[in-house]
């Protein structure tokens, strides 16, 4: 997890499991929220309803299951943004349990005015504090 800006322990609850018995897909999709979420905080108190002016939107998720999940496990869930776009920007997550990969996945990310119900520009302000916490290179700050 040494890449990832941010990692958020989580223990899978009864609520996750599916009728297979390990976790659901839906569930993984809320494992990456909650890492999200709490990345936007560490961040500077940014939230998914304010990154400095305006809203994300989430159009697009990737998702590769490596292994099962199951009630009680202990899992690491890591998050950082590995592109920065004009309005748009690319999250990428893992999931580990006891340093073995069981999910990876990614996220495409829009800045949303939730007021006008349109795209905007990310905010400098956002953008900025991404910068210096990933040290992104130029290149993926498009």
């Amino acid at each position: 997890m040494d890449n990832f800006g941010f990692v958020l322990p989580y223990r899978v609850r009864i609520s996750d499991i599916n009728y297979g018995g390990h976790v659901s897909n839906a569930a993984v999709l809320n494992f990456f929220q909650d890492a999200r979420i709490g990345y936007l905080q560490q961040l500077g108190s940014f939230s998914e309803t304010d990154i400095g002016g305006c809203g994300i939107i989430l159009p697009e998720a990737h998702v590769h299951y490596r292994a099962e999940m199951f009630l009680g496990d202990e899992l690491q869930i890591g998050v950082r943004i590995e592109e920065l776009r004009r309005s748009s920007l690319i999250m990428r997550y893992r999931i580990e349990r006891q340093g073995t990969v069981t999910a990876e996945g990614t996220t495409a990310l829009v800045a949303f005015d939730y007021r006008q119900r349109k795209p905007r520009r990310l905010p400098d302000t956002f953008r900025q504090a991404v910068i210096a916490l990933e040290r992104l290179p130029l290149e993926s700050c498009r």
